[in-house]
This record gives C-alpha cells, sequence and structure tokens, in this order.
C-alpha cells in the first residue's frame, strides 16, 4: 500500500474503526468549535435583530392527531424534544464506562461519583449562600452541571498530551454530573405531576425493559416506546428529557466477539457468492449483531446531538441582549454572582476537593487515576456549564432574571477555560519529574491484558527489565499488522527501554494461511529462530504456502526436516491456541491490537501515537517506581 492508496502514516483502523471512547472524545471536542459558533451567532442575533430572535424562538407549533394535541414554542420543542437524544447519548456512554470503561472496576467508581457530586453540590451551596432570603435562590440548579463538550474541547486545547488519562476522568465525572443534573430536574423543576400519564410512561419503559431481556433488536420498537414515555412524561408534567437518559443508561455495551465476528464473516462470504437482497440483509444484520446496541446507537446519534441539536440548542438559548443597563443590572445580581462564584470557584473546590478527602479517609485505597495538577485542572475545566445550566435556566427563570443567569453562566464559561489554562501552563513550568508525578499521579491503571507477560512463556524481544512492555495480538496474513510492523520496529530502535511481544491470533475465517504461518513461527522458535521467522512472514504476506514456508526456513538457515516435522506433528497448536485464548479473555478480536503496561492501546498505531503512548507509559512507570 502506498502514499497514494491513502497509508498516510495512519493504519485504516485509525481512519475507519475508531474506539467508543475515542470517537465519543473526538466527536465532543470536534463539536466544540461548532457549539461556540452557534453561542456567537446567538449573541449576534439577539442583539441585531431582539424581535426577530424571540419571535422565531417563541413561534408556537402544534402536533395533532385526532382530537389529541401538544402545542409548545420552537424553543421548548427544542429544549424538552431534540434534547432528549442528547441526554440519550449521554446514558449510552455512562452505561459504556460501566461495562467496559474505567467504572468496570466497581472499586473505581466511588471516587468519580463522589467527585461528581462534590463538583455539583459546593457550587449549588455556594449560589445559595449568594441568594440566601431572595425568591431566586429556588434557581440553584443552574450553578451545577459542566458541559461536556466544552469541557472535553477545552482539555484538549490546555492539557499536554501526558494528561491525556484527565479526559477518561473527567467524562466519567460529567456523566455523573448530567445523571445527577437530569434527576434534579425531573423532582425539582418539573410542574405539577399527573399520574395517570406518569404511569403511561413508566409502562413504556418497563416495556421496553422486556424486549431487551427477551432480544428484540429493532430499533423502530424502541423507538415507539420511547415516544410514547417522552408523551407521557411531558403529559405528567415531569420535564421529558429524563426518558432518553433512562433508554440509554439500560443499553448494554460489550466487545464484539469473535464468534459473532466470524459468523459475520461467513454471512458476508455467502453474499459474495450469491448476492441476492435476502443473503445481502442477513449479512448486513450479522454484522450489525457484531456489535453491541450500544456502540452502534452512539454511532448513529452521536454526530446528530453533538453537531446538530446541542448546537441548535445554544442558538435557541444562549441569545442574550446585552447594553449598559443590561450590564449594571448583571454586575449588581445575585443570580449572576451566584452562578459565576459556584462554578469558578465551587467546581475546583467541589472536584478536587472532594477528591483529596476521598483519598485522605480512605487512607489511599480510593485515589483519582491521575495526578493532582490534572485534578485540580480538571475541576477549573468542570466549570465550564452551558448545555444543562441554561436548560435549568430557562425552567427555574423568566423575564430579566433569565437573561441575568444567562450572562452568568456565559462568564463563568469564561472564566473557567482562563483558569484551568493557567493551571496546566504553571504545571508545564514544573521540573520533569515532578510534572509527570502530578499529572499522572501514582495510582495502579487497570490492567487489560490476560494473562500477564510472562518471561519464560512469551516471545519477547527487548531488554527483559524494561519500563514498558508492548504487547502486539497478531496475524502473519493480517495486511494492517504488515503495515505496523515497520513501526513497531522503528519504536524498538527509538526507544532502547521497550519490551516487545507477540502474541497469535489468527483470523482464520478470513485469512485461510494464518494459522499456518503462526505454526510455522512455533516451528521456527523450537529452532531459536522465532523472531527472525516473523520478520520474514510479515514482509512476504502473500506466500504463505506450505512450501513457501519450508523454503522460508531454509533460507533461515533451519534445520528443514525437523522445521517441516514440526508443523507436521502440529507441535506447536497448543501454543497457539492459549494465545487465543489470551485474546478473548482481554476482549481482543482483531488485529492487530495492542498492550502497552497491561493497558490497552486504542485507536491509531502510526509512530508517532505509539511514541507518544510509550512516553506516557515510560513516565507513569517511573513514578510509580519512585512513589
Amino acid at each position: 500500500m502506498t502514499e497514494a492508496d491513502g497509508w498516510s502514516r495512519r493504519t485504516a483502523w485509525a481512519r475507519t474503526l475508531p474506539t467508543p471512547l475515542r470517537t465519543f472524545v473526538r466527536t465532543e471536542t470536534g463539536s466544540a468549535a461548532v457549539l461556540f459558533a452557534a453561542t456567537v451567532a446567538a449573541l449576534a442575533w439577539a442583539n441585531i435583530a431582539p424581535g426577530t430572535y424571540d419571535g422565531f424562538w417563541d413561534t408556537t407549533v402544534s402536533i395533532r392527531v385526532g382530537d389529541a394535541e401538544l402545542s409548545q414554542s420552537v424553543r421548548l420543542w427544542v429544549n424538552s424534544g431534540l434534547m432528549t437524544f442528547f441526554f440519550f447519548v449521554v446514558g449510552l456512554e455512562a452505561r459504556r464506562e460501566f461495562d467496559m470503561g474505567e467504572l468496570r472496576d466497581r472499586r473505581r467508581i466511588a471516587l468519580p461519583l463522589l467527585a461528581g457530586v462534590g463538583g455539583m453540590v459546593v457550587p449549588i451551596g455556594i449560589y445559595l449562600a449568594v441568594n440566601a432570603g431572595t425568591p431566586t435562590a429556588h434557581g440553584w440548579g443552574t450553578a451545577m452541571s459542566t458541559d461536556t463538550a466544552f469541557a472535553l474541547g477545552m482539555i484538549t486545547l490546555v492539557a499536554s498530551r501526558s494528561a491525556a488519562r484527565l479526559r477518561t476522568f473527567l467524562l466519567t465525572v460529567t456523566v455523573v454530573d448530567d445523571i445527577v443534573a437530569l434527576v434534579i430536574i425531573a423532582i425539582a423543576y418539573s410542574g405539577h405531576v399527573s399520574v395517570p400519564p406518569l404511569l403511561v410512561a413508566v409502562g413504556a419503559f418497563v416495556a421496553a425493559l422486556g424486549f431487551r431481556y427477551a432480544g428484540v433488536r429493532y430499533g423502530l420498537v424502541y423507538f415507539v416506546l420511547g415516544a410514547v414515555g417522552w408523551v407521557g412524561l411531558l403529559m405528567s408534567g415531569v420535564e421529558p428529557v429524563v426518558i432518553g437518559l433512562a433508554f440509554g443508561m439500560v443499553t448494554f455495551a460489550y466487545p464484539a466477539a469473535r464468534g459473532d465476528l466470524e459468523r459475520a464473516t461467513n454471512l458476508f462470504r455467502l453474499f459474495r457468492e450469491q448476492p441476492t437482497p435476502q443473503l445481502a440483509r442477513e449479512a448486513q444484520f450479522g454484522v450489525a449483531r457484531a456489535l453491541s446496541p450500544n456502540e452502534r446507537l452512539q454511532q448513529l446519534y452521536h454526530p446528530w446531538t453533538s453537531y446538530l441539536i446541542v448546537p441548535l440548542f445554544a442558538l435557541a438559548n444562549a441569545g442574550l441582549r446585552i447594553d449598559g443597563e443590561f450590564l449594571a443590572r448583571a454586575v449588581t445580581s445575585p443570580v449572576t454572582w451566584g452562578i459565576l462564584l459556584g462554578y469558578v470557584l465551587g467546581k475546583p473546590v467541589g472536584v478536587a476537593g472532594v477528591a483529596w478527602l476521598a483519598t485522605k479517609l480512605s487512607r489511599g485505597r480510593v485515589r483519582p487515576p491521575i495526578g493532582w495538577a490534572a485534578v485540580a485542572g480538571g475541576g477549573a475545566v468542570a466549570g465550564i456549564g452551558f448545555t444543562v445550566s441554561l436548560l435549568i435556566a430557562t425552567l427555574a427563570f423568566t423575564g430579566e432574571t433569565l437573561e441575568e443567569a444567562k450572562l452568568g453562566v456565559l462568564t463563568a464559561a469564561l472564566c473557567a477555560a482562563v483558569l484551568s489554562w493557567l493551571v496546566f501552563r504553571v504545571t508545564a513550568a514544573l521540573p520533569h519529574r515532578l510534572r509527570a508525578r502530578l499529572l499522572l499521579g501514582t495510582s495502579e491503571s487497570i490492567v487489560d491484558l490476560t494473562p500477564e507477560v510472562d518471561d519464560e512463556r512469551d516471545h519477547l524481544r527487548g531488554p527483559a527489565n524494561a519500563p514498558v512492555t508492548v504487547v502486539e495480538y497478531g496475524d502473519f496474513e493480517c495486511p494492517y499488522c504488515g503495515l505496523a510492523e515497520p513501526v513497531v520496529r522503528e519504536l524498538l530502535a527509538d526507544f532502547g527501554d521497550v519490551r516487545y511481544v507477540w502474541r497469535h491470533l489468527p483470523l482464520s475465517d478470513v485469512h485461510p494461511r494464518a494459522d499456518l504461518a503462526a505454526r510455522a513461527a512455533e516451528a521456527a522458535a523450537d529452532q531459536d529462530g522465532f523472531w527472525p521467522m516473523h520478520d520474514l512472514l510479515l514482509t512476504r504476506q502473500d506466500a504463505l504456502t506450505m512450501d513457501d514456508l519450508l523454503r522460508y526456513g531454509e533460507e533461515l538457515g533451519l534445520d528443514v526436516d525437523r522445521f517441516a516435522e514440526h508443523m507436521r506433528r502440529g507441535l506447536g497448536v497448543d501454543r497457539i491456541a492459549e494465545d487465543i485464548d489470551s485474546a478473548d479473555l482481554s476482549g481482543v478480536s482483531g488485529t492487530p491490537t495492542f498492550f502497552i503496561n497491561g493497558r490497552r492501546h486504542y485507536g491509531a498505531y502510526d509512530i508517532d501515537t505509539l511514541k507518544a503512548a510509550v512516553r506516557t507509559a515510560r513516565a507513569r512507570a517511573a513514578v510509580l517506581k519512585g512513589k
């Protein structure tokens, strides 16, 4: 594959098969620019043509079916209707983190949960203190919630590469933040609750759970039940966006199983041989079944929510007419100051303070997965409140008070962004070892690799006492493994303290000669020739017949009779099967898949990305060694 073919030092995996978390982060950070543009457009529209701004968003739109009718303003259709999909995606990501992310280790739930709640309670306390004894105290919910898109976008801009894990920690905190915020909206900012339609909504949700446990995978069924639940909540007086979060949180996430992928391959092969509509549907269904519903739904809805729905929400709600009279009034408004101080001071104190307190009280058994400078910077970034804050403001306030609340939200976002930039700038100026400790922390990482590397068993390349170990699950016939091989070679040449391990994962359903090639490598290993054979096989992937393999053995100076006998008797089969079992235990279903110090490496495997990951792992290993 040449540069013209589209390699460009990026793998096809990086271009077409991003992981759920990486996709989520990239979509959120990319959409931050669109969200910012929508906010600026709303401010410009509200100040240039305030009559048309309010007139458009206050226009009533009705949906009538027979005698039944739903009537709301355009703004409310956006806030209560389209935003339901946004909170559905939030629920999906919360579930994914619980099933496959940091929170799959249940011991790690406590700290981000406490930090997320602390990052809400402290700002609420500040807001209530500023607004004590005034009618505006009931708007305390406007000062508590972080905007995920803006926060992750800011982290990308201000945090160094060594603080990349902060994005995962912050994402977990904001998921907790959004869940609590939705519960508060349902309880504190809903109108008078009518029981009959509420029971209809609950019934629709229970029915959806029943269909899910029955294995029904038709999206239309859940969409209809979700729509019924949404209408029921709307008619009951409960904020209907809650139904989106609930549906998202019960949608399981799991890695693609190798068996499901093999079935999908067989179905596609049947379609290739007989391209009929029936086989096309079966192949499409088989491919879809290989992915979890959570991942498929995120892929479907997340771009729409990030690039259309949330920016549209900003356009509908961020419009604020600013003049001298308004600013003079807002400067003395307890609403504006309560929101501003709640976010800029309360969020970092709540997130970092509660994390520190939990670490001290647990005597280190509970600690953040990142360093304290990263926690403080994350707390500052969490002070960027926008989407949910504006949503609650529209529920809690009207008229001039609503405008003052909007100014507080927008000003707080700007101040929090500057504060987070300062935290990371100061940290970047510290000596390297101290900076690494403050950014990476001393907590142990989750180990994804099972079993761990065995010096006596695994095929190793590099120093035995290396601080960084890179494990690759590979297939000698896989073209992407072939593309990755020179990258790995360059990585080992550039880093003298990296140990490399190869484990077999022949994908025999798509690469018919991969298993034979793996057996040849094991036969060569019997004569201490594993690595020369490994290198040769990855450079000659188009010639892996038995005759080719025997010729390679002779070319490498092996005892060809012994080599052939080893392969004929299948002496390497058990060893290969052990590697395949370890791949299954480690959640590996495709090649190449890399693990760095036991932690799965997600995303691209070009040289720059792998170098950055190795540097981070090496710095973290040094911190852990010196703690």
